[in-house]
């Protein structure tokens, strides 16, 4: 068992930029890879971003490429989802989830999931 914990979420104004961490307890989080995904009111959960531990390839939805960057912190063990140049549209719960692929856009695919976290981008 994994849990993954999200923190970095708030308030922030268009053109801003947030940091988003993951981390885990419980089995090794390294062994998984790890995604970040978003959910809208109303709205099915989609995809963000993935990274493997041990890997340099990284997978981003096209609505963010170029802006968000996502990368590993060896020290703390921790994902970090850094956003930037921040819209509206970016306006949702945030999820960390690990699982055994990164190449993996569906929801269903990945194994465990934290609690989430709010951003808010405001016009």
């Amino acid at each position: 068992q994994v849990q993954v914990v999200e923190s970095g979420g708030g308030l922030v104004q268009t053109g801003g930029s947030l940091r988003l961490s993951c981390t885990a307890s419980g089995r090794t989080f390294r062994n998984y890879a790890v995604g970040w995904f978003r959910q809208s009111p109303g709205k099915e959960r989609t995809f963000v971003a993935s990274i493997n531990w041990n890997s340099p390839n990284t997978y981003y939805a096209d609505s963010v490429k170029g802006r968000f960057t996502i990368s590993t912190d060896n020290n703390k063990n921790a994902v970090l989802l850094q956003m930037n140049l921040l819209k509206p549209e970016d306006t949702a719960v945030y999820y960390c989830s690990a699982g055994p692929s990164q190449n993996a856009p569906v929801p269903k695919d990945w194994d465990y999931w934290g609690q989430g976290t709010q951003v808010i981008v405001s016009s």
